[in-house]
């Protein structure tokens, strides 16, 4: 255990222009410890002071209306809170890019400093270096690795953050990455631990005595031709 601390995080957006009119409606993070989820999370409605567009709506579920029926305050309302969880973390995501852009801009407006580019680890690129030409949606990854989208009906910033935080797992080589090895140092391990049976020097004695051994022979002769394992007893 290195007690390295890392976020997993998603969000959810009116559109895909971080710096025109487009804004923040969702924010979800999850904590990890050495690439294990912790239980703390931090999870954010915010109001985007504009319309939301139908097909938006339709991936999230979110309306302007229905985010603020749910309390949903604008992003500087938020904003310190959403520092103060994330601390010097290194910052996940799946297509880092967007998520940092939308993230920093509305840092910026709020009166904020950007989140530097080295503390985003972006997932989209590392499976598109490991699994180059295949599809590498946060979907088709979790398809690969058997990670359950039952609980998904629509895109959410907290259960995207979860599924995302079993993929970055997988990624960086599953929970045998937890013990630090790698497929040659897991043979190196069984080696070590399942060594080569070596043959006794000399053989145990009998548990039974000859009488014993008389009494069982009977008792197997007793049960007829029809059992199948006096067939193999008389030819051995």
């Amino acid at each position: 255990m290195t007690g390295i601390r890392e976020i997993c995080f998603d969000t959810e957006t009116t559109g895909f222009n971080a710096r025109g009119d487009d804004r923040i409606t969702e924010i979800g993070c999850i904590e990890l410890i050495d690439m294990l989820p912790t239980g703390r999370e931090f999870h954010a409605l915010v109001d985007p002071e504009r319309d939301i567009p139908d097909k938006v709506t339709e991936l999230t579920g979110h309306t302007l209306e229905n985010l603020r029926e749910r309390g949903a305050k604008v992003f500087k309302a938020q904003a310190q809170d959403f520092l103060d969880f994330i601390g010097d973390s290194q910052l996940v995501a799946h297509n880092a890019d967007f998520d940092r852009g939308f993230i920093n801009a509305e840092l910026e407006r709020a009166g904020f400093e950007a989140i530097a580019n080295h503390r985003f680890t972006d997932t989209l690129q590392m499976a598109r270096e490991k699994f180059p030409g295949s599809p590498a949606s946060l979907d088709a990854l979790c398809k690969r690795y058997g990670v359950s989208l039952a609980s998904r009906d629509k895109h959410g910033a907290i259960i995207d953050s979860i599924l995302l935080a079993e993929v970055y797992l997988q990624l960086k080589g599953g929970r045998m990455h937890k013990l630090g090895l790698e497929p040659e140092a897991a043979q190196a391990v069984e080696s070590i631990f399942l060594p080569a049976a070596r043959q006794r020097p000399s053989s145990l004695k009998p548990l039974l005595s000859e009488a014993e051994r008389e009494q069982h022979k009977a008792f197997i002769d007793s049960m007829g031709d029809e059992m199948v394992w006096n067939k193999y007893w008389r030819r051995a």
